[in-house]
């Protein structure tokens, strides 16, 4: 089982000849509408690898509520701990340009009602993996990660976008994922090198730290593992580490070691990058295992 505590959105994406500047207006042919947020994309990412996958986390009761659970129904994923507020559904603005890089700006609306209440203690045993990020309150994840750790859950956090959190809840975290921006906002907090063998040194926990087209690098008890980025024509990068993280999730939920999690997440990523959107960009578990 993997529970998701994390953000639903509404993703608005303009397809642009080139990201704008500050103060510049870029027209684009179109704007489409497609389901995001991080939690949720990452529920459906590990769902979508065939993981039974519950999220929890909040929309409001306006006319984007049920376009961001859209993908989130398709996938197959419980969203019977998902609530209803009075506030606006979450929305993302994504500028992509021709190269697959985007600029991102996200109105939080109802994900800042997320309550870790929603998830009941029977969800937190020991066969459970739950998958953080932090775009719902820090002091909730916080909570989470207390009450997982006491119930024998896995604890997988993604430090997206980068935010202070309690450092003893963060310490109490399985394994952290982040990416060379995140990483080298906490290496600046605790003061050390973004590296994730320096990252593990100061923490105490394992660490995946991603590097786009340079692939990850991950350290354990161990040791460090490098594994590179497979080589793809990519065209939209938005959902890739939602991507990463949620079926290395998924791989982790049914057994997988982390080395064999990890190249399966590496892959889905490649793939996900060769596809336009966000949830639409996540591949299957049979697109995973056909692809080299």
């Amino acid at each position: 089982m993997i529970v998701v505590f994390g953000s639903i959105n509404l993703d608005l994406i303009f397809d642009l000849p080139e990201l704008p500047a500050p103060g510049q207006t870029v027209l684009g042919p179109a704007m489409r509408m497609e389901p995001g947020g991080k939690g949720a994309n990452q529920a459906a990412a590990a769902a979508l690898d065939a993981a039974p996958v519950v999220l929890a986390g909040a929309v409001g009761r306006d006319a984007l509520a049920e376009p961001a659970l859209a993908g989130l129904r398709r996938a197959g994923v419980d969203l019977s701990r998902v609530a209803a507020v009075e506030t606006a559904t979450g929305c993302a603005s994504i500028c992509v340009d021709p190269q697959g890089r985007n600029h991102i700006a996200v109105g939080s609306g109802a994900n800042l009602f997320a309550r870790a209440a929603q998830i009941e203690d029977a969800l937190l045993g020991p066969g459970t993996t739950v998958l953080l990020q932090m775009e719902v309150p820090p002091a909730e994840t916080a909570a989470l990660i207390r009450r997982a750790r006491a119930g024998g859950a896995r604890i997988v956090l993604n430090l997206a976008p980068a935010a202070a959190l309690d450092p003893a809840a963060l310490r109490q975290v399985d394994l952290l994922v982040v990416n060379e921006e995140e990483s080298a906002w906490l290496a600046r907090h605790l003061a050390t090198t973004p590296d994730a063998r320096a990252l593990r040194a100061v923490l105490g926990l394992d660490v995946v730290r991603t590097l786009g087209a340079a692939g990850l690098s991950a350290a354990t008890a161990s040791g460090t593992l490098n594994i590179p980025a497979h080589a793809v024509n990519a065209i939209d990068t938005t959902a890739a580490g939602d991507c990463f993280t949620g079926v290395l999730a998924a791989a982790l939920g049914r057994g997988a070691p982390l080395d064999a999690a990890l190249r399966r997440a590496n892959r889905a990523a490649a793939l996900c990058c060769t596809r336009p959107g966000t949830q639409a960009s996540l591949p299957s578990s049979a697109d995973i295992d056909a692809a080299p």
